[in-house]
């Protein structure tokens, strides 16, 4: 297996620390709104990273973390005129909850950072000691300069950061590139006592903290979105090796951005779009496809049209699971040809290529037409096994026995093919009398250029 590592900018071989076990810590939500459409790529991906390793053969244990204590949730506190703590409640409530709705497998481990304050504080005073960190007026700040392999991850320059620094920098500071490790409280704000005054820890700590406790020493895999690259990652690295000269993580892998037809997702042009709504509109299962049918490291563009084309390719999925009638065979005997393995090793060649999801889709496809060509059921059962692997079909007996209310898929398009004759005579009541005769029965019609779909309603 292969993978991009980001500290080296190339593919590497997969050497787990441990032969058989996957240790893998992914950056979790800051818990003070519900998370945006962007947030859900790497829950995506990194649950198929998760589900592939087991699916090989490995032990997988994956922290994620829930940032419940930081300067987003004490404004959205004020805003909302409610406690810290319960903000905190509220949206890591709705995170849980919107992931569920994803079909996206709870992580190992959800630690939150205001259960490691103590461990926090001991790190910082570590570093301190080590002459990594100083403290100015109740703030304790890390010392970049002390750190020699500063930027290695993110491939910036101490000196093109001091050149950056912009005139109102922190006069505290004795570089601009320092970061906080410890902010002193302000009033109002939850503070926690330490050698240095009330106060509460900087973002930076938290994840070094919870990583080394609950993965223990460098651990596998590190993850996130590649804009946690510079600062966050970066600054987790320096406060590993400070501490005690030892890696983080051996790989540190980050998927792509997302943009919204083109642009930039953000409030102020007005495409912010949650999670949530986006599930209002769209299957679960087509925000996956959508996701996984572009390499987690390229940028993905957001649009109506790719979202449509992403659900009718996973209509085509289950016509082709109801026309093998799949609940009928689910459990029978069955034996995988040399064909059959051909196409898996496929699979398996392209996750193992620094997880191609994209070019794993394409197997998909080629096993439902082997099986539309030979009608051998053995091809339902691999569509299944590898579909599971990127988390398609976790509902799928839910979604295939939905019935017709006895009326035939034969008699569906009958009924549409009337309706394109009636749509050519420009008779328009009658076609819309089969559209709205049709939605009351629970299927739901829509135009295409290439015709007409048809769908039975949850």
């Amino acid at each position: 297996m292969k993978i991009y590592n980001t500290l080296t900018n190339k593919k590497e071989e997969f050497v787990p620390v441990e032969n058989g076990k996957v240790k893998m810590y992914v950056c979790g939500p800051t818990v003070y709104n519900y998370f945006h459409i962007g947030n859900a790529r790497p829950l995506i991906f990194f649950d198929v990273v998760k589900k592939y390793f087991e699916y090989i053969g490995n032990e997988v244990i994956l922290v994620r973390n829930i940032t419940d204590l930081d300067d987003k949730l004490i404004n959205r506190s004020l805003e909302e005129n409610i406690p810290v703590s319960v903000v905190a409640e509220k949206y890591t409530k709705a995170f849980f909850d919107d992931c569920k709705a994803l079909d996206i497998t709870p992580a190992d481990h959800h630690p939150k950072a205001t259960e490691y304050i103590n461990d926090m504080i001991n790190l910082i005073k570590e570093l301190e000691e080590k002459e990594f960190a100083y403290e100015v007026n109740g703030d304790v700040y890390f010392s970049v300069s002390n750190s020699k392999d500063y930027g290695k991850l993110s491939g910036k320059k101490l000196e093109d950061l001091q050149a950056g620094a912009r005139v109102e920098a922190n006069k505290q500071k004795k570089h601009p590139a320092d970061f906080t490790l410890w902010k002193k409280a302000k009033q109002g704000e939850p503070k926690w006592t330490s050698p240095w005054g009330e106060g509460r820890p900087g973002w930076h700590t938290e994840c070094v903290v919870m990583s080394r406790k609950l993965l223990g020493g460098t651990f596998d895999i590190h993850g996130g979105g590649i804009d946690l690259v510079f600062p966050h990652h970066e600054n987790e690295i320096a406060q590993a090796k400070a501490s005690n000269n030892q890696k983080l993580a051996n790989y540190w892998m980050h998927n792509g951005y997302l943009n919204i037809e083109g642009e930039k997702m953000s409030k102020s042009l007005d495409n912010f779009f949650t999670a949530r709504d986006i599930l209002k509109k769209y299957d679960p299962e087509a925000i996956r496809f959508f996701f996984l049918s572009k390499h987690y490291r390229s940028p993905i563009d957001f649009n109506e049209n790719i979202i449509i084309e992403s659900s009718q390719a996973v209509k085509n999925f289950y016509n082709t699971l109801k026309s093998a009638d799949y609940l009928n065979i689910k459990d029978k005997e069955f034996e995988y040809s040399e064909v059959h393995q051909q196409h898996k090793n496929s699979f398996i060649s392209a996750m193992n290529d620094d997880f191609n999801t994209a070019k794993a889709i394409s197997v998909l496809f080629d096993i439902t037409k082997a099986y539309n060509k030979t009608k051998d059921s053995a091809f339902i059962h691999l569509l299944i096994e590898l579909g599971n692997v990127l988390g398609f079909f976790t509902n799928m007996e839910e979604k295939l026995s939905n019935s017709l209310n006895d009326v035939s898929g034969e008699l569906v398009e009958l009924l549409i093919s009337y309706r394109n004759r009636f749509k050519k005579e420009k008779n328009w009541e009658m076609a819309d009398k089969i559209r709205n005769d049709l939605k009351e029965m629970g299927i739901t019609l829509k135009d295409t250029p290439e015709g007409t779909d048809w769908n039975i309603e949850k």
